[in-house]
This record gives C-alpha cells, sequence and structure tokens, in this order.
C-alpha cells in the first residue's frame, strides 16, 4: 500500500513538475547553519556549560560512592553478617541513585537541545521560504549525509541563510 502512495506521489511530481517551465534548486546544510549562526553558537556555549555543571555534581556524587566502597572494602572483613549485607544495600541502592540522575541529566540536556535547535530551526524555516520564494526555488532540500550526495556549489544557499539569520530575519 505504502510503495503505492509512494508511486503514485513521485508520479504526480513529476508530470507537475514536466509543465514547469524550469526546475530550480537549492540546498541547504543545516547542521552547519545551526552550528555558524550566532544563536547557534550562544545556545551550544549555554549546553557546554549545563552540561559541565550537572558533570561535576555527578563527579563529585561518583566520588563520593568510590570512597564509600574503599572504606566498605577496608572494613569488610570485621563486619557482622548483617552489617555487611545492610552496608552492601546501602551501597547498590547509591550507585542506583547515581545511574537515575544520570539518566535524569542525560534526558534534560537532550529536551534542552531540542528546545534550543527547535526555536532556530524555525526562524530558518521562515527565511527559507522567504528565499524560496523571491528567488523561485521549485524546492530546497537539507543536505545530509543520506540524502544528497554531491550537488554543485552553487546551488548551495547555506551561507544566505546564515547572512540573513544573522541580519536579524525571519523573527
Amino acid at each position: 500500500m505504502r510503495a503505492l502512495l509512494f508511486a503514485l506521489a513521485g508520479l504526480l511530481f513529476v508530470s507537475g513538475v514536466s509543465h514547469a517551465k524550469e526546475v530550480k534548486l537549492a540546498y541547504v546544510d543545516m547542521q552547519r547553519a545551526l552550528l555558524e549562526v550566532d544563536d547557534g553558537k550562544a545556545a551550544k556555549s549555554r549546553l557546554e556549560k549545563l552540561k559541565k555543571e550537572r558533570q561535576s555534581k555527578l563527579d563529585a556524587s561518583q566520588e563520593e560512592l568510590r570512597a564509600m566502597q574503599k572504606n566498605f572494602e577496608a572494613q569488610k572483613a570485621f563486619m557482622k553478617p548483617e552489617v555487611l549485607q545492610q552496608k552492601q544495600q546501602e551501597f547498590a541502592q547509591k550507585l542506583q541513585g547515581l545511574q537515575m540522575t544520570y539518566a535524569t541529566l542525560q534526558k534534560e540536556l537532550v529536551a534542552e537541545e531540542a528546545k534550543e535547535t527547535q526555536k532556530i530551526f524555525k526562524r530558518m524555516a521562515k527565511i527559507l521560504a522567504d528565499v524560496g520564494q523571491k528567488e523561485s526555488f521549485t524546492m530546497v532540500l537539507e543536505k545530509t549525509e543520506s540524502s544528497i550526495l554531491w550537488a554543485p556549489k552553487h546551488l548551495d544557499i547555506t551561507n544566505e541563510l546564515i547572512r540573513r539569520y544573522n541580519a536579524g530575519e525571519g523573527k
């Protein structure tokens, strides 16, 4: 069923394009643009700072856990079985807590990155729509490793997107 839909969409696209006077394409490297616009650089800096802050907290907790384990190993030969079991449970709980904290912090970082990039990409989309209309492009494609393997450099409008974004367009 899906194959039929894709074939039909392709047929409609080809027949629609064949009636056009000229097919005019362009492409943009959104990843590069994200890394090179001023807001992208600022977002990356904020995210790196946040990551370092959280990593230092994790490192402190990890060091506390190592000290606890070292202390436990030094004293375990002299502990009663019930105390030994209690200390092992405490260690296991702290380790599990550290692992959960790490997972939570990773999710928060991913969510924060998505929030930052979404704002930038939304603004870029407005700029690209404007460029596409003004330049009469039939289509503007995104350059990724899996879609555009090669295209002439003159079709790349990434620099134009970055310039317009940094100039304040699309707000």
